[in-house]
């Protein structure tokens, strides 16, 4: 699904990445782990092709990502990856339909077709009667149920997580982890997680720990 050789990044003089290999499995749930500074959340962003690595290759479903460029990466981006962050990154105005189906309506399908697979998200997410809410109007929980499921509207190849429970309770960090395994059960998703949650990371089928810009445990 996912494989990356070589990656190196510096900003400016400091080096953050040192020369990382690995590769990932389709509907395999792999976290990333370390300590503040190791380099997770910007290897995170260069296989989520948010960022671009001074040298390297990374190949997402069989497509070269490092050659694209403007609208050919943005479509990329948009139509095969999902993202899910530790703030949820809600638009306020918006209910939670409209902004689970904001990658859809980027993405050129149709209104009508993008709320019938966000209401089917939804109610799948346990929201059925939270569609017209808006983020004010939800908890921190559902807010970020509302995050998978725009995260999944485009059914992408792959699924990138920072700190997807970095900003909830126990009872409700323990109710995400358990949706994304059941995530990858239901709907054959792979997932690549940074965390700083041990819970999480144990329950992955692979954990990834980084020191110092490389990866030091793979297992």
């Amino acid at each position: 699904m996912l494989t990356a050789k070589g990656i190196y990044k510096n900003y400016g003089d400091l080096p953050i990445l040192k020369g990382i290999d690995l590769t990932i499995a389709k509907q395999e749930v792999v976290s990333i782990v370390g300590a503040s500074g190791a380099g997770k959340t910007t290897l995170l962003q260069i296989l989520g092709t948010l960022d671009t690595p001074d040298s390297g290759e990374l190949t997402i479903a069989g497509q070269d990502v490092i050659g694209l460029r403007g609208n050919n990466l943005a479509r990329f981006r948009n139509d095969r990856l999902g993202f899910i962050f530790q703030f949820h990154q809600l638009l306020p105005e918006f209910t939670a339909l409209e902004n689970v189906i904001i990658p859809a309506l980027l993405g050129n399908r149709s209104k009508n077709a993008a709320i019938e697979k966000g209401s089917e998200l939804l109610s799948f997410l346990g929201l059925a009667d939270r569609l017209k809410h808006k983020p004010s109007e939800l908890s921190g929980g559902e807010q970020q149920r509302v995050a998978v499921a725009r995260a999944l509207i485009n059914d992408p190849d792959i699924i990138f997580a920072d700190e997807p429970s970095g900003n909830l309770d126990s009872v409700n960090s323990r109710e995400l982890h358990e949706l994304f395994f059941k995530l990858k059960d239901e709907m054959a998703q792979t997932f690549v997680i940074v965390t700083h949650n041990r819970e999480l990371a144990e329950m992955s089928d692979r954990t990834l720990e980084m020191r110092d810009g490389v990866i030091v445990n793979n297992n």
